[in-house]
């Protein structure tokens, strides 16, 4: 008798990033379940694109299940089409949207710039997109041997993501089990988004633990500091400059300053210009305003309020290299009050460095994090040292710090240690396993311990174990 399923990590076990998660149904059956890229310490080498190389077998994988469409759960997608995987890419219909996006930026930073190249690239992804509705049971097998059927349920991350219910059948052995891989877990209170609500039941958990050793500010506390640290740039006469992805926190930021602007009785507030300066990020707002039957109730009330979240008077988007080099000149040389957004959103590269460079030299601008800094990136070490009147290296030059620096940890996409608590302890049946992924050792081992304590004063019979890479 053999001993599946069983799950093995391809990557997001040892460390945050490089999400890709198998589930081993049989010797000749397998489910992937994202397939991201490493960044920060996670990567081997930061500028070598080998490490991204899939080695591990994809002739046996069903199906790949995408939870949503963030660089660091979809970026080695070319890499595992070029291994010779040639099964269905299973996402939201949301992420059906957002994908074909991601990819296209991912191939023309780390691939080709050759249109030709990335065109036929992606007439191959679009051909192996299978939406699934949430809620929805899709059975990718049903035979003699197994049956095999995924569901989606809203994650609450960003818009589109999902967690993934995985109910296996054994018939030759007559085993079952129901496998729910969390994917990236939203916080309650996010714009825009609906908050998750956990399974009914899960036998074995595979959870993410990226902030399972604290807790978030509440919303109207973070929106509060969002509006203080940008009042002290206005009275420096300063920049804010705030690093964010493209998909996801941009969005949520936008809606935020919206708020902020709508109910501003100062007139600074009234006439501050909000600059997305990232193609990619415009791009994806504009899809985000085509996707609003995804929204939650909160944004339909404004939106019938007749406001416009996403596209208002103040904000402003800047696309050509041109007009983003005379913007970052302009307000570093004017200190024109504005704030800017602008990838990436852990200052590893993107249209963010060249502001930063100009601006952290001086006092009169701030930087607000509002997003996890992976150990190894530019933007851990600015919010690490920043405070202190340090220097971080950006494209090989060492960059004083002299700019406010500050972090609201409030608006992190992912959810706190309490989130993914009560993401296990609101299910009729919880698990009798979870593994963590996502997280950096010492947290998982905070986190580790909290479940143990939970799953004693409830007496719930619960292994805890943390995920290590396979390969």
């Amino acid at each position: 008798m053999d001993d599946t399923p069983y799950i093995l990590h391809h990557g997001g076990a040892d460390g945050v990033t490089g999400s890709c998660h198998r589930l081993q149904i049989a010797p000749d059956r397998a489910l992937l379940v994202d397939c991201g890229i490493f960044q920060g310490q996670d990567a081997d080498h930061l500028d070598n694109l080998a490490q991204h190389e899939v080695h591990f077998p994809v002739q046996d994988v069903l199906a790949l299940v995408v939870t949503h469409v963030h660089i660091d759960h979809v970026g080695r997608l070319p890499y595992l089409l070029a291994a010779g995987y040639r099964g269905p890419i299973l996402c939201s219909v949301p992420s059906r949207r957002l994908l074909p996006l991601v990819i296209e930026d991912a191939l023309r930073v780390g691939f080709t710039r050759d249109r030709a190249l990335i065109e036929r690239f992606l007439d191959e992804v679009e051909r192996r997109l299978v939406a699934i509705d949430y809620r929805e049971w899709h059975t990718l097998v049903d035979d003699e041997r197994h049956r095999v059927r995924i569901r989606l349920k809203r994650a609450g991350h960003i818009l589109g993501s999902a967690y993934v219910e995985v109910d296996s059948l054994d018939r030759e052995h007559d085993r079952a089990q129901r496998t729910v891989f969390s994917g990236d877990l939203g916080a309650p209170g996010a714009p825009l988004l609906p908050a998750p609500k956990p399974p009914w039941r899960a036998d074995v958990l595979v959870l993410e633990s990226t902030y399972g050793d604290r807790r978030h500010e509440d919303r109207r506390h973070r929106r509060d500091r969002l509006e203080a640290a940008i009042d002290r740039a206005l009275a420096n006469d300063g920049t804010v400059i705030i690093p964010a992805f493209s998909i996801g926190r941009t969005q949520e930021l936008l809606y935020e300053l919206e708020g902020l602007i709508h109910r501003a009785k100062s007139p600074r507030w009234r006439e501050l210009e909000i600059i997305v300066d990232s193609p990619l990020a415009a791009r994806f707002t504009e899809v985000y305003r085509d996707l609003k039957p995804w929204w939650d109730a909160e944004a339909h009330r404004r939106l019938r309020s007749g406001r416009h979240p996403l596209s208002f008077d103040n904000l402003t988007t800047v696309d050509d290299h041109e007009a983003h080099e005379r913007v970052v000149d302009y307000l570093a040389r004017t200190g024109r009050p504005a704030v800017v957004i602008a990838a990436s959103g852990m200052a590893a590269g993107g249209r963010v460095v060249n502001y930063l460079r100009r601006m952290l030299p001086d006092a009169r601008h701030a930087v607000i994090f509002t997003g996890y800094q992976a150990a190894g990136t530019p933007g851990r070490d600015i919010q690490r040292y920043g405070p202190r009147g340090g220097w971080v290296m950006l494209d090989g030059e060492r960059i004083p710090i002299h700019a406010r620096v500050e972090t609201l940890g409030g608006y992190s996409a992912h959810a706190d240690q309490q989130d993914l608590l009560n993401f296990i302890r609101r299910m009729r049946h919880p698990p009798r396993e979870v593994r963590l992924v996502h997280g950096e050792p010492e947290v998982q081992a905070a986190f580790k311990a909290r479940l143990e304590a939970w799953a004693a004063e409830r007496g719930h019979a619960m292994r805890v174990t943390l995920a290590s890479r396979t390969s």
